[in-house]
């Protein structure tokens, strides 16, 4: 919100003058409730902006108290949005079983047919998920293998697997999206898998 296009909501200079005076006891507030001082910063930095946009009606004398109730409600609303994240990816993480590892029949299979495919991708999207997720290397990795920029590699992995995606999803159809272990996908030479 603009302040200078409402200023009947703005706080006056003198009101602003008080809370930038009270810095220092507004943080030491904030650190005693929460976790940490960059998070007793960010949640007193976004006070400041709620109170500047909002606290026009607020008289100067009372300015202080009204910005230590603004600060309460602010560490209050905090704790309510961790509370509800540490919820939510709590019943997200039960979601999904523990890791199972396919029988080695089964993913030698998979390598069989992945591999097949992944020859018919260009050949800087084959190093890079060779380098990245058949030999577990890292982004850097392949940055320097290949003279470019870690930002580029991501990039580079990022279009790879979308690629061998596509690739699995025209040779597999629906395989590709359920799963099947009847396999009956097309190799990179037209012939069917074996699986």
């Amino acid at each position: 919100m603009n302040l200078e296009s409402n200023p009947s909501t703005a706080l006056s200079p003198e009101a602003i003058a008080q809370l930038v005076k009270g810095h220092r006891e507004f943080l030491a507030f904030l650190e005693r409730r929460v976790e940490s001082r960059a998070v007793a910063e960010d949640i007193l930095q976004a006070a400041f902006t709620r109170g500047l946009e909002r606290g026009g009606d607020v008289q100067d004398e009372k300015v202080v108290a009204w910005f230590y109730r603004v600060l309460r409600n602010a560490v209050i609303d905090h704790y309510r949005q961790r509370s509800t994240t540490a919820r939510a990816m709590e019943a997200w993480g039960r979601e999904f079983p523990d890791v199972q590892e396919p029988e080695a029949e089964l993913r030698q299979e998979i390598c069989r047919c992945v591999s097949g495919l992944l020859e018919t991708l260009k050949p800087e999207y084959r190093e890079a998920l060779r380098i990245v997720d058949l030999e577990e290397g890292k982004l850097k990795d392949l940055a320097q293998q290949s003279g470019i920029t870690a930002e580029n590699a991501a990039v580079r992995v990022h279009r790879a697997r979308a690629a061998l995606r596509r690739r699995i999803e025209q040779a597999c159809g629906t395989c590709s999206v359920h799963g099947c272990l009847d396999c009956s996908c097309e190799t990179a030479d037209g012939e069917p898998c074996s699986g």
